[in-house]
């Protein structure tokens, strides 16, 4: 077939309006930023001088190169033309933020990744009160379309976990629609890591000066007592020297402990993408723990599959399961027995509630758990001790920061009550489940269950 020569092809129009469009669609988000605080005035005027530069750039380039000089010197080989509604569209596709354009009745018209995902918009994107229900973002919506300005919008949510967001609302005027001239541009900010690191701060300042004030006290008074008339008594030396080291590692578990914690929650909010073996990582979990077994007989039996996959991070959830073998170990008496068991992959009701272990006169008690999902599927951790138990009206509070149990508080080697904790954030973060079964006189049985990857999933529901 015979291609057409340069004098032949129709010229292409590279319209200024388009690339002024483009332009300006990214010098509102600059100036909305710059609004509301996020860059500085130097920042922001540098930023759209820098946009204006590249839109003219853009206009003068393509256009001499999709409409060459005709002649002999015409290159046959010019570019496809470029449409600009393309490059803005993947200019707004690339974007990290999640941005919206709302139209007429609050419907939905335009959504990048970013905000897809973030909302959990499908292919129709519908009308924004069907994925947000908050009722001052779509208030300042509402006014946007009016044609007004509005201040940005803070708001939260605490389910299926703590999340802390921030809407920056901004008019912006349709020339081609004379019956609703007016649309809403709306861009989500996701603060829960400042908020969360805010509040890391207060909360660190609070329980260490609470915590710490009991062991620091008691070596300043040693001190001052070893400073004085204990001064040449060896014995009274090595005795309370002995005391004082006890009291510093248990400072050391502490800080060790709030730190974990920190970090947990810093991270709560996203949940982890990788794969982990569970039924690897309770071996790991059984040699690591072997001296503390043998220091008091206690027999550590296992019941697992071949392999367990789970989503989650390998370092938490070993975490986890040393946190809570460990209680089982500390809490049984010398000579008796743990017992761990891998159930699954199972529906989140045998999951959380399976039958109960420890006889009818146990009870039940779920510390976290998942968003309603009906398709997943969950790999079950069960660790069951034989120690003294633990009363109905205490389990409520077993995953409270420095909560312990009457009875389980004495020795230089008690706890620090942020184990529990620890795991529940854990668990929040992976999606998954905390449970706690127990009876006065039979012993305890802790229980977590973590999402299954989608291959698993699949597997599992064909298999029923």
């Amino acid at each position: 077939m015979r291609q057409p020569s340069a004098d032949e092809r129709p010229l292409i129009r590279i319209r200024r309006r388009d690339t002024a469009a483009v332009a300006a669609l990214g010098a509102i988000v600059i100036l909305l930023f710059w609004m509301f605080g996020e860059l500085g005035f130097v920042e922001t005027l540098v930023a759209i001088a820098t946009i204006a530069g590249l839109s003219t750039f853009y206009y003068l380039t393509v256009s001499t190169t999709l409409n060459p000089a005709t002649g002999p010197a015409a290159d046959d080989s010019a570019p496809a033309p470029v449409d600009p509604q393309a490059r803005a569209q993947h200019m707004l596709d690339s974007l990290p933020i999640p941005v919206l354009l709302i139209g007429a009745g609050g419907r939905i018209e335009l959504a990048n990744p970013a905000a897809r995902e973030f909302l959990g918009l499908g292919s129709a994107a519908g009308h924004l009160s069907a994925v947000l229900r908050q009722p001052q973002v779509l208030e300042a919506v509402s006014t946007a379309l009016r044609g007004q300005a509005v201040d940005p919008v803070e708001y939260s949510m605490m389910a299926p976990v703590e999340s802390h967001v921030r809407a920056f609302v901004a008019p912006l005027r349709a020339e081609d629609d004379r019956v609703m001239p007016w649309r809403a541009m709306l861009v989500l900010s996701d603060e829960t890591s400042i908020k969360r690191a805010d509040r890391m701060r207060a909360d660190f300042l609070a329980n260490a000066s609470h915590e710490l004030r009991t062991p620091l006290a008691s070596l300043a008074g040693f001190i001052e007592t070893l400073r004085g008339h204990a001064r040449d008594d060896s014995e009274a030396r090595e005795r309370f020297l002995g005391i004082m080291f006890d009291q510093t590692e248990r400072m050391q578990r502490l800080i060790n402990d709030l730190l974990s914690l920190s970090r947990v929650e810093m991270d709560e909010h996203v949940p982890p993408s990788s794969e982990t073996d569970l039924s690897a990582l309770v071996e790991d979990a059984r040699d690591y723990l072997r001296p503390q077994l043998e220091e008091k007989a206690i027999r550590l039996t296992v019941r697992k599959p071949a392999s367990a996959p789970a989503i989650g991070d390998r370092d938490q959830l070993m975490e986890v399961l040393l946190n809570l073998i460990e209680n089982a170990i500390k809490y049984s008496p010398e000579g008796s027995a743990v017992q761990i068991e891998i159930a699954g992959p199972l529906m989140r009701d045998e999951a959380e509630r399976p039958e109960l272990v420890l006889g009818a006169q146990a009870s039940r008690l779920t510390l976290a758990a998942p968003a309603s999902e009906p398709r997943e599927r969950y790999f079950a951790v069960r660790i069951r001790d034989e120690g003294k138990g633990i009363e109905r009206r205490n389990l409520p509070r077993l995953s409270e920061r420095f909560y312990r149990v009457d009875g389980q508080k004495s020795g230089p080697k008690e706890g620090t009550g942020l184990g529990l904790a620890i795991v529940k954030h854990i668990v929040n973060r992976h999606r998954g489940g905390f449970t706690v079964e127990s009876a006065p006189g039979e012993g305890s049985v802790f229980s977590v269950f973590l999402p299954v990857p989608a291959a698993v999933r699949e597997r599992a529901r064909e298999s029923v």
